[in-house]
């Protein structure tokens, strides 16, 4: 499991007097911002959701990227942006993660990358997803759900009953060009798809409601 947490950081960063700066819906990570998400993303959110999950008998263990170097990022080279201290990911210790699994313990994994140097990142939580779903498929039959607020993507955004049910490859742009998609939901179908070229098996795209039934939108090549 991977958990994001931006809107609770953004209150934390308000409250503290710390401007909370978005492009494109990522966040501009300076010194101070990384203290917040660092706080939030490794501590309040991780530790509440491992509490959930222990309370309704699921054995779970919270981790950052830097432990035990689970997720290892590079600094985003600063371009037209510079984003600060937010990281790409290029290494995830499948391994560590596959035992954990296979010994009936379930990570979740906060946001947050580490670069080898003793530098935290902060990092997509989708795209953490996406690159872990990835690694794991030499281990595992690994079907990735990127949860949201909404049951799927939706034709009309203010009709949650008008999910679209299947996005191909070859739908995708005509379904960008047209607005159906857009915004963050953009990076999420790119990371699906790179996902399954990866050798993920499946992308579903859904709320944390229908993990039951497994409706929603599914991604496919």
């Amino acid at each position: 499991m991977v958990h994001g947490g931006g809107r609770s950081a953004s209150l934390l960063s308000s409250k503290l007097g710390i401007e909370t700066r978005m492009v494109d819906g990522r966040r501009i990570t300076d010194e101070e911002t990384l203290k917040v998400v660092t706080m939030v993303y490794g501590g309040l959110v991780n530790k509440n959701i491992v509490a959930r999950l222990q309370s309704i008998g699921v054995n779970a263990i919270g981790l950052t990227g830097t432990d035990c170097d689970v997720i290892r990022a590079v600094k985003r080279p600063v371009a037209d942006i510079d984003y600060g201290y937010v990281g790409d990911v290029i290494s995830v210790n499948a391994p560590f993660l596959a035992n954990l699994l296979e010994q009936g313990v379930v990570p979740v994994l906060a946001p947050l990358t580490h670069d080898g140097a003793g530098n935290i990142l902060n990092t997509n939580a989708d795209s953490i997803a996406a690159e872990t779903a990835n690694s794991l498929s030499a281990f595992f039959k690994v079907t990735l759900v990127f949860c949201f607020e909404k049951p799927g993507v939706l034709l009309r955004p203010d009709d949650d009953n008008s999910v679209i049910p299947y996005i191909s490859y070859y739908d995708f742009p005509r379904l960008v060009e047209d607005g159906t998609i857009s915004g963050g939901m953009i990076p999420k179908i790119q990371n699906a798809f790179k996902a399954l070229n990866a050798g993920v098996s499946s992308v579903l795209i859904t709320s944390a409601s229908s993990l039951d039934t497994l409706d929603g939108t599914t991604i496919a090549l």
